[in-house]
C-alpha cells in the first residue's frame, strides 16, 4: 500500500476514498473502508489540535493504522497533516480542494457521524448534496447491542477488557514500545522480564496482569508500579516472555492482548508473589494454547 501526504497526492480521477479518522481500524471502520481503494485519514487526531485539552489516548499509532488498513486491501493511504490552517477550512473548501480537486473522488464512503470543515460544520448530507461524486453513508456499527466507536473501545482497554476488545476491533488490542532497562527484580524472583514504558499519547490497559502474545510468543505482562517493593519508579509494563531468556533491550517489542488475568496487588511477602506468577505464567500458556 502507497502511503502518501495531502501535499503529494497526484491527482487521479475515479478514486474511490473512504474518509474518517479511523482510530482503532475497527470493524465499523472497516464497513466504511469496505469496496475503497483509497483512504484519507488525519494526523495528528483532529481533536488534538482544536481542542487539546480533550485530546483522546490513540488506540493505533499512524504506523499502526497503516497497517491495518493495508490489511484490507486498500491501495493508497492519504495523510492530512492536521493543523490549526487546515482546522479553519471551511466544509466547503475541504470538499472542492481536497476531494474533487485533489482526489478526484467519484465515490467517498464515510461513517454517518463523519463531520468535517471549520467547527465541523459538514454534515453526510452536505456530500450526499453533491452531484460530483457518489456518497456512501454508513450507520454505526453495532455488536452485542452496544455502538461500536473508537472512545467506547479505549474505556474498554482502560478497564483492561481486553477480551471484548478483539471482537470490536477485528484483531487484538495491540500496543508496542522499545525494551528499556529495569531493576532486574523480575531476574531475582525467576521471571526475568522485557520493560517497556508506556506512552503517554497511547492508550494503555489499566493496571493488572494480562496474557498477551510477544512477537508472536506467549507472555505474561505485568502493567502498573508494582506494590509489593518499593521501586520509586513510575508505571512500567513487564513482560515475561515463555520459554526464552535473549536479551531485547533496544529492540521493538509487539503486544498483542489476549485476556485478563487479575488486578494488581501487593504481596505480603515475595514468596507469595513468586507462587502467583507461576500461576499467572501457567494461566497464559493456557490461554495461548486456545487461542
Amino acid at each position: 500500500m502507497k502511503i502518501t501526504r495531502l501535499g503529494d497526492v497526484e491527482r487521479k480521477d475515479g478514486r474511490s476514498v473512504a474518509v474518517g479518522t479511523f482510530d482503532g481500524v475497527h470493524v465499523g471502520h472497516r464497513k466504511v473502508i469496505e469496496g475503497s481503494d483509497s483512504v484519507l485519514t488525519f494526523d495528528p487526531h483532529p481533536v488534538a489540535v482544536v481542542a487539546p485539552q480533550h485530546t483522546p489516548k490513540l488506540l493505533t499509532p499512524l504506523r499502526r493504522k497503516a497497517e491495518l488498513i493495508a490489511s484490507l486491501g486498500v491501495q493508497e493511504l492519504i495523510v492530512i497533516g492536521f493543523d490549526a490552517d487546515f482546522a479553519m477550512r471551511s466544509a466547503d473548501e475541504f470538499v472542492d480542494d481536497v476531494l474533487v480537486e485533489t482526489l478526484g473522488a467519484t465515490r467517498v464512503a464515510i461513517g454517518e457521524n463523519f463531520r468535517f470543515g471549520h467547527k465541523a460544520q459538514g454534515d453526510p448530507r452536505l456530500l450526499v448534496a453533491d452531484g460530483r461524486f457518489t456518497t456512501v453513508v454508513h450507520p454505526l456499527l453495532e455488536v452485542d447491542g452496544e455502538i461500536v466507536s473508537s472512545s467506547h473501545i479505549r474505556g474498554l482497554v482502560l478497564a483492561g477488557e481486553v477480551a471484548q476488545t478483539r471482537d470490536l476491533l477485528g484483531a487484538p488490542f495491540q500496543l508496542s514500545g522499545e525494551v528499556v532497562h529495569g531493576d532486574e527484580r523480575g531476574r531475582e524472583l525467576g521471571f526475568p522480564t522485557a520493560n517497556l514504558v508506556p506512552e503517554e499519547t497511547l492508550a494503555c490497559p489499566g493496571h493488572g496482569v494480562y496474557a498477551c502474545l510477544a512477537d508472536g510468543r506467549p507472555a505474561a505482562v505485568s502493567i502498573g508500579v508494582r506494590p509489593t517493593f518499593q521501586t520509586g519508579r513510575g508505571e512500567l509494563i513487564e513482560v515475561y516472555i515463555l520459554d526464552f531468556d535473549d536479551e531485547l533491550y533496544g529492540q521493538e517489542l509487539r503486544l498483542d492482548f489476549l485476556q485478563r488475568l487479575r488486578g494488581e496487588r501487593r504481596f505480603a511477602t515475595p514468596e507469595a508473589l513468586i507462587e502467583q506468577m507461576h500461576s499467572d505464567v501457567e494461566r497464559t500458556r493456557e490461554i495461548a494454547r486456545n487461542g
